[in-house]
């Protein structure tokens, strides 16, 4: 497969795709012998440089062990009124802090959600689960058995992240609040 098609299809896959798509599973729509996992990271970094210029209305980023199509931010005025769209539908300032407690502690129990928030996190955790930006990942072996929390991959789909991993360490987002407002 020439450079030129293999470029053309895995734009036409990724665009066409629901959400991110990995490596592997690009060499096997491609279904090309000569074609490895090595000459498409190649594509997609090209794909990435050509798609990064400030002109361009379509971005390549890696997120969720993957790779998606997006839109640059300064953009979503214009995407929102074509398609109708009044609002973000945003998280809550509760659902934030359970999401933050989450992916910071996970494996993480209800119980202990409550703890750290002081207040009954019950209906926020129902509703990250309906939105799937939480899991559950079994049960604590503890009295009671709570169920286990992990954030899912929605969760780094929505917030653009690889891994979990990416997230800022707090400590040192506290430090560095700390050192700014001294």
């Amino acid at each position: 497969m020439d450079k030129e098609t293999l470029t053309a299809s895995v734009e036409a896959i990724l665009l066409t795709a629901n959400g991110p798509v990995t490596v592997a599973a690009l060499v096997e729509a491609l279904d090309d012998k000569d074609v490895g996992a090595e000459q498409l990271k190649n594509a997609l970094a090209s794909m990435v440089d050509a798609w990064g210029r400030p002109d361009s209305g379509i971005r390549l980023e890696q997120v969720a062990d993957g790779w998606r199509c997006v839109t640059p931010a300064a953009l979503d005025s214009y995407l929102r009124s074509y398609h109708g769209i009044a609002a973000r539908q945003r998280l809550s300032q509760a659902a934030l802090e359970v999401l933050a407690i989450v992916a910071h502690r996970q494996p993480v129990t209800l119980p202990e959600i409550n703890f750290i928030r002081g207040a009954n996190s019950a209906s926020v955790v129902r509703t990250l689960l309906e939105r799937k930006l939480l899991r559950m990942a079994g049960r604590k072996k503890v009295v009671g058995k709570p169920f286990l929390y992990r954030t899912s991959k929605q969760f780094l789909v929505h917030f653009g992240l690889e891994r979990p991993e990416d997230l800022p360490d707090p400590e040192e987002m506290v430090k560095d609040e700390t050192m700014i407002a001294e």
